[in-house]
C-alpha cells in the first residue's frame, strides 16, 4: 500500500504535471488561434497551407488529448465506452504486469545472465580492498553475531543436544566418521596450529614454573638418592625438556612431529578399518553419551565459548577482529585475482538464484497482482497519472506537431491533384 501514500516528492511531480499540461494545451490553443486567424485569408497560397496545418494540428492534439485523458478518467465527464481504463481495468493491469515480470524477469536463464553480468565476486573483492570497508564488514558481522548469540539460550542448546544430537550420535557409528575426519585433518595440516599452540603454552608454563617442575620430579626421585644429585638431575632434565620443546616448536620436520603425525594417520586408519579399535571407539562413545554429565558439560562449554566470543567481539584489538580483517583481506585478493574462485562462486550464486526463481518466482510475481487488486481504483488512477502523466503530455505535443505536418502534406497533395 506504500505506492498510494503521499511522499515528499509528490508535490514536485504535481508541479511538473501541471507545467506539461499547460505546454501541451498551449500547442493546441496556438493551433486554434492560427486556424481562426487564417480562416478568411487566401487559401490558394501559403496561408492555405498554414490554415490546413493548424486545422490538422487541432485534430491531432484533440485526438491525443482524448487518448491520454481516457486512460485515467472520462473526458469532459462523459461516460464514453473504453475510457477511464486504469480504474476499470485495474485488475487486468495487475495481471498483465505479473505476466510481464514472470516472463521477462522471473526466469532462471535471465537471472543467471544478469548475475554474471553483475560480476558480484570481483566487485565484492574490490570493495573489500579498502580498509574502511573491511572494518564496516566486520562491524556488521559483529552486530549480526551478537544478535544471533543472544537469541540462542542455554536451555535451547540443552534441548537440541538431548532431543536430537546426542540420540542421533548414539545411533550413528562414530568411528568411520571420526577416522575420515582425522585423516582429512592430518592430510591438510589443520592440526598444526593446535600443536604449535599447545607446545607454546607448555613451554611458557615450564619457563614460568621451574619450581613446580622440580617439585613434581622430586616426588618421583628414588628415596635413596642424595638431594644434591636429585637437584642436578632435575635441573639438567628441566633444561633438556625446555630446549626439546623449543626445538619441536620451531622445526616443522622434527622427528617428534613426524612421529605424532604418523600416530594420527595410523589411528585414522584403525578407526575406519580395525574392528577392535572401532568397537572400542563405539564403546567409548556409548559411555560418554549415556553419562548425564555429558549434556551438562557441553552446555557449559557452549556458554564459555559464547562468553569468550562476545568478549572478543567487543574488543577491536582482539584476535577475532585482527584475524577477521586478515581473512577478509585475503578473500578480497582471491576474489580479484583468482578466476577459478570467481567462477566457482558465480556458479554457486547462479544455482541459488535459479532455485529461488524456479521455486518462488511465480509466487513473487503474484505479489504484483495481489497488490494492484488491493488498491482503491480512484486513488490508484490518480497516483499512476501523477507518476507517468507528465511524460504522457508529450504524446499530446507530438500529436499536435505531427498533425500539422500531416496537414501540410495533405493540403499539398490536394493542391497538386486539384490542378
Amino acid at each position: 500500500m506504500s505506492f498510494l501514500v503521499e511522499t515528499p516528492g509528490d508535490e514536485e511531480r504535481r508541479r511538473g504535471l501541471r507545467r506539461m499540461r499547460v505546454v501541451a494545451t498551449s500547442f493546441l490553443v496556438l493551433a486554434a488561434v492560427i486556424w481562426i486567424a487564417t480562416l478568411r485569408l487566401d487559401q490558394g497560397g501559403v496561408w492555405g497551407y498554414v490554415n490546413f496545418a493548424a486545422k490538422a494540428a487541432m485534430v491531432g492534439g484533440l485526438a491525443d488529448w482524448f487518448a491520454v485523458a481516457a486512460l485515467f478518467k472520462h473526458p469532459l465527464g462523459l461516460p464514453i465506452p473504453h475510457t477511464a481504463l486504469v480504474k476499470k481495468r485495474k485488475g487486468e493491469l495487475g495481471r498483465s504486469l505479473e505476466e510481464f515480470v514472470t516472463q521477462n524477469f522471473m526466469t532462471e536463464e535471465i537471472a543467471r545472465d544478469r548475475l554474471l553480468a553483475a560480476d558480484v565476486p570481483k566487485r565484492l573483492g574490490t570493495w573489500l580492498t579498502t580498509p574502511a570497508n573491511r572494518t564496516r564488514a566486520m562491524t556488521e558481522v559483529v552486530r549480526v553475531g551478537k544478535v544471533a548469540l543472544a537469541r540462542i539460550k542455554d536451555e535451547d542448546v540443552a534441548a537440541l543436544l538431548d532431543d536430537f544430537l546426542l540420540p542421533r550420535l548414539a545411533r550413528e557409528p562414530i568411528s568411520p566418521i571420526a577416522g575420515t575426519l582425522l585423516e582429512g585433518i592430518v592430510e591438510d595440516g589443520v592440526h598444526t596450529g593446535l600443536v604449535d599452540l599447545t607446545l607454546e603454552h607448555l613451554q611458557v608454563w615450564l619457563q614460568d614454573n621451574p619450581d613446580s617442575f622440580a617439585t613434581v620430579m622430586g616426588e618421583r626421585a628414588p628415596w635413596w638418592s642424595p638431594p644434591w644429585l636429585d637437584g642436578r638431575v632435575i635441573g639438567w632434565t628441566y633444561k633438556q625438556v625446555v630446549e626439546w620443546l623449543e626445538d619441536i616448536r620451531t622445526n616443522t620436520h622434527h622427528p617428534a612431529r613426524v612421529a605424532f603425525d604418523d600416530l594420527l594417520r595410523k589411528l585414522s586408519r584403525d578407526l575406519q578399518e580395525d574392528p577392535i579399535v572401532m568397537e572400542r571407539a563405539e564403546a567409548l562413545k556409548a559411555r560418554l553419551l549415556e553419562n548425564p554429565q555429558t549434556s551438562i558439560s557441553l552446555v557449559s562449554l557452549w556458554g564459555s565459548f559464547k562468553d569468550t566470543l562476545l568478549t572478543a567481539m567487543d574488543d577491536e584489538q582482539s584476535y577475532f577482529h585482527v584475524r577477521g580483517n586478515e581473512l577478509l583481506e585475503r578473500l578480497a585478493d582471491r576474489l580479484i585475482h583468482d578466476d577459478e574462485v570467481r567462477t566457482r562462486i558465480d556458479g554457486h550464486l547462479g544455482d541459488l538464484v535459479g532455485f529461488f526463481v524456479n521455486t518462488y518466482g511465480g509466487e513473487l510475481a503474484q505479489v504484483i497482482s495481489y497488490t494492484v487488486d488491493s488498491w482503491d481504483a480512484e486513488v490508484a488512477s490518480k497516483r499512476i497519472e501523477l507518476f507517468v502523466g507528465r511524460d504522457l503530455q508529450f504524446i499530446r505535443i507530438n500529436g499536435t506537431i505531427i498533425g500539422a505536418l500531416a496537414g501540410i502534406i495533405i493540403h499539398g497533395i490536394s493542391q497538386v491533384i486539384g490542378h
